[in-house]
């Protein structure tokens, strides 16, 4: 049962440590639904506020591990997600709708209904080993974050980076999390050979913005943090900037830039608000239950940038929008990252350094304890 059926609160309510406000229906799921107050959850929890959601993970086995990209506008073509879900609960996430081929919702559920892949690195260690295996940088954690909460418990990710330690495979990885300095030990030593990059995701300086937007990430000046300690052990680090909004945070787009740059990120990126399917409308009450004095402001300049509707899906467009409003957005990133000496793009990797991991050695039958 998910989140928000078993809760009995009414919708519209926001949760301590939570970025979804409803558990929207997904697109695929078989029952409508449709929540009804009858007036005794209002009279009962009078003055009293929502209950917490408690996080569950599932532990799954995942039979392939690589996922192959041929967007033409995602600077990489293999990445390799080692959870589903995202603890971190930020209610924009583009990965959001996912849940829905899990007969999840993509609101608290997507939150709090989290599936850990903990075969994942010898899912790996096997199709590194494969005799056509062609090597490439593979991105690490982009549709939901690698170093959320749960990885301090299952530590999937880190076994993940020590196959690809192991065998001198190139890595990008992506975050809003200050638990990736834990594997600065194998990350240091794999950036000294170009082999591995980092990128930091901020979205607003403002802490008590980001607290409602992405409740359970690092706080904006830990991320900065972050960035200078990665600097400091030599990893080169960028800054990405997702997603710009309108009217919410779009003004914090030069301070961050400005921000990171100091503390050592080298190159930059941004991304425009998208709101893919149940996105939209679990952003829209989000935007009702936050901000509902600007929310209708906003939602027309997003419509604006988008040809007229929430979101348009095509390449180029889905990431930076188009029109009058998108042009100002890209100038003003352009000029910024230009006059702090920002690249564009991520630091090329050297795949020629790879080697494809040993075969497990099988226990020996005849062998003794001494």
């Amino acid at each position: 049962m998910s989140a928000e059926h078993s809760s009995g609160k009414p919708p519209g309510m926001p949760r301590k440590g939570r970025g979804a406000v409803t558990n929207l229906q997904g697109r695929y799921e078989k029952h409508d639904r449709e929540t009804f107050d009858d007036g005794w959850a209002a009279e009962a929890d009078a003055g009293a506020s929502p209950q917490p959601l408690a996080t569950h993970v599932t532990l799954e086995q995942a039979r392939s591990i690589l996922t192959r990209n041929a967007s033409p506008d995602i600077p990489f073509n293999v990445s390799l997600n080692p959870y589903r879900g995202c603890e971190h609960g930020c209610v924009y996430c583009f990965a959001r709708p996912t849940h829905s081929y899990l007969d999840l919702s993509p609101g608290l559920d997507f939150e709090t209904q989290l599936f850990a892949k903990v075969n994942a690195a010898g899912r790996l260690r096997e199709t590194l080993a494969k005799p056509g295996y062609r090597c490439e940088t593979i991105a690490l954690g982009v549709n939901t974050d690698a170093y959320q909460p749960i990885e301090r418990r299952h530590g999937v990710t880190r076994e993940i980076l020590q196959v690809l330690h192991d065998c001198d495979h190139p890595v990008a990885l992506i975050t809003k999390s200050a638990l990736i300095e834990r594997d600065i030990d194998l990350l240091a030593p794999m950036a000294a050979k170009h082999l591995a990059v980092a990128a930091v995701t901020i979205t607003t300086l403002d802490a008590p913005l980001a607290r409602l937007l992405e409740p359970r990430a690092a706080a904006p000046a830990r991320r900065l943090r972050t960035i200078r300690t990665l600097t400091d052990a030599g990893i080169p680090v960028g800054i990405s900037i997702a997603p710009v909004i309108p009217f919410l945070t779009d003004d914090h787009l030069e301070r961050i830039l400005e921000a990171a740059r100091e503390a050592g990120a080298v190159f930059a990126n941004y991304i425009a608000l998208r709101l893919p399917w149940e996105v939209a409308p679990l952003f829209r009450e989000w935007l009702e239950t936050h901000y509902p004095e600007r929310a209708a402001r906003i939602m027309h300049r997003v419509q604006e940038m988008h040809g007229g509707k929430d979101y348009d899906a095509r390449f180029g467009a889905r990431m930076r929008g188009a029109g009058i409003w998108a042009d100002l957005l890209r100038q003003r990133f352009t000029k910024t990252a230009d006059r702090l000496g920002y690249r564009y793009n991520r630091f090329e990797l050297d795949a020629s350094q790879f080697r494809p991991p040993r075969p497990a050695t099988p226990p020996d039958p005849q062998g003794s304890l001494f």
